[in-house]
């Protein structure tokens, strides 16, 4: 394989359940760097809570963040590029604050939620900065919304379909998400690659979920976790490992590792 470029996801790739970077996965990674290839993170996950695990590898390349909502610079952190989502909001509050769903939204100034749970927790802990506000999201005020993140704690495809005509759309198994239309992790790789003048074909990405189809569709080579659905898997050209076995190395060490060639004759 050719390959100049890789966007690795987070959850479900990169890390194990305990959100670490096994000790594999990390040489992994310093080898594909060591060959000259260059690294991305791409992922749902806040610019906030993906510095630390960027900074940890040693990363120098833009932050996708949010699904590709927002890309980050690698040194100042600050967002290189931005597609904040339009929703009806009375529509959007009413629809979803009769339920008992918890709903986070993720803005340029930062995080606006519902209620305090283990997810915010967490990430108030490595990324040291709390919420905006708690509470019921009716009475905040916040503008340049990037993503919805509705957990309903469950697949509710019924609900979620109410907003295709005003965002996209990512469900999952336990709630849905929304985005700017068109945007998705892939829009946000193209932006990328046409800065570094890298064709599609030269790049691989690798993932677990329903946001990361689109990618993994059309970079050269994708590759889909063992923890990924069916669904994911067959967006993908490879499936590797588990995360919890270091299928990232796994993929890695087997296709992209070149081969050591000695100069002594």
């Amino acid at each position: 394989m050719n390959v100049r470029a890789i966007f690795i996801d987070m959850d479900g790739t990169l890390l194990t359940a305990s959100n670490n970077i096994s000790k594999r996965n990390l040489e992994a990674i310093y080898m594909l760097q060591n060959q000259g290839v260059q690294v991305f993170l791409a992922t749902g996950r806040h610019y906030e809570v993906t510095a630390p695990y960027h900074k940890e590898i040693g990363l120098r390349t833009p932050l996708i963040c949010l699904n590709g909502a927002s890309i980050h610079d690698a040194e100042t952190g600050k967002a290189i590029q931005m597609k904040t989502v339009q929703l009806n909001e009375e529509r959007f509050h009413q629809l979803t604050a009769e339920h008992a769903f918890n709903v986070m939204i993720h803005t340029a100034n930062g995080l606006y939620c519902k209620e305090i749970n283990e997810e915010v927790d967490y990430w108030t802990k490595v990324g040291q900065i709390p919420p905006r506000y708690i509470g019921d999201l009716r009475q905040a005020n916040y503008q340049d919304v990037l993503k919805y993140s509705v957990r309903t704690g469950a697949p509710i495809p019924e609900l979620s379909t109410l907003f295709k005509n005003e965002a996209e759309v990512i469900n999952w198994n336990d709630g849905f998400e929304l985005l700017a239309p068109n945007v998705s992790k892939w829009s946000a790789i193209k932006s990328l690659l046409r800065t570094l003048r890298i064709s599609p074909n030269e790049v691989v990405a690798i993932g677990d979920g329903p946001n990361d189809i689109e990618m993994l569709r059309h970079v050269g080579t994708g590759v889909a976790m063992g923890n990924a659905s069916e669904e994911v898997k067959k967006a993908a050209d490879f499936v590797t490992g588990h995360h919890e076995n270091d299928g990232l190395a796994e993929f890695i060490e087997g296709y992209l590792q070149v081969p050591y060639k000695s100069d002594v004759i």
